[in-house]
């Protein structure tokens, strides 16, 4: 019987992932594959940024202050 079973090594023991339907002190034979973690897409600010697709007056990045501050008259100053 050939039956795939996901394990663990720690350093010394593999550790099944699931319980293995065998007696103990049984002979098994182990093929190991090494299984690659799989790296997470990094991606940049900018490409995070528009992703978004984020609503705004066209000017947003010239005037970003009076936007988030209010628009500064000329009796502020």
């Amino acid at each position: 019987m050939i039956k795939a079973v996901h394990a663990i090594f720690d350093g010394k023991v593999l550790h099944p992932e699931e319980p293995v339907d065998s007696e103990p002190n049984t002979h098994v034979r182990i093929a190991i594959e090494i299984i690659e973690p799989v790296k997470p897409k990094v991606s940049s600010f900018l490409q995070t940024a528009r992703s978004l697709r984020l609503e705004g007056p066209a000017d947003w990045s010239a005037r970003f202050e009076d936007y988030l501050y209010g628009s500064k008259s000329e009796t502020d100053d």
